[in-house]
């Protein structure tokens, strides 16, 4: 016995036709089949590319500290120029509050020194009322006295005399005296 084992009988040549198109079938099915999978592969590599995009976007975004800036950078962007405006804003209305205070110090001293004046003048027109009677009555002996008094004192010479409308004259008796004429 031989190790060879028995070869087939030959095939015929519709055989062969029949087999060589069952195997280009079979090629074809397989090469559509590699063909599917290597699209199939080749959807999947670039979703896992994508997906690893996103993960490293998503990883970026989720930083704190980048995310912090972004944040920070947005808003100071967005406040800067309302917060000057605020700050030029208060900085106006603190002026003017110092300016109102000064003004409202200024017109509480002036209403002070007036009601001081008020009462000052009060005081005087309550002192003038108390003296008033006294002023009177003195005034009316001052008259009294000078009516008395003043002829005597236009009597003493010629001079005041004449200023009180007299005329210095010598009596028969030799005296000097003021006379004062009527017309």
């Amino acid at each position: 016995m031989s190790d060879q084992s028995p070869s087939p009988a030959p095939l015929s040549d519709d055989e062969l036709r029949e087999t060589l198109d069952m195997v280009g079938t079979v090629l074809a099915s397989v090469s559509d089949r590699v063909d599917a999978q290597t699209g199939t592969m080749d959807r999947l590599v670039k979703t896992a590319t994508e997906a690893r995009q996103a993960a490293f976007a998503a990883q970026n975004q989720t930083d704190p500290e980048q995310y912090g800036n972004l944040v920070g950078q947005v808003v100071a962007g967005k406040i800067t120029d309302p917060l000057n405006h605020m700050i030029r804003v208060a900085n106006v209305l603190s002026e003017q509050s110092r300016h109102t205070e000064a003004v409202l110090k200024k017109a509480e001293q002036d209403k002070w020194e007036i009601l001081n004046d008020i009462r000052e003048r009060e005081r005087q027109a309550d002192r003038l009322k108390r003296n008033l009677p006294w002023f009177g009555l003195t005034a009316f002996f001052v008259a009294l006295t000078l009516t008395i008094v003043l002829p005597r004192f236009s009597a003493l010479n010629s001079t005041t005399c004449a200023v009180f409308g007299g005329e210095w004259v010598r009596t028969t008796e030799g005296n000097q005296a003021c006379v004062h004429y009527r017309d």
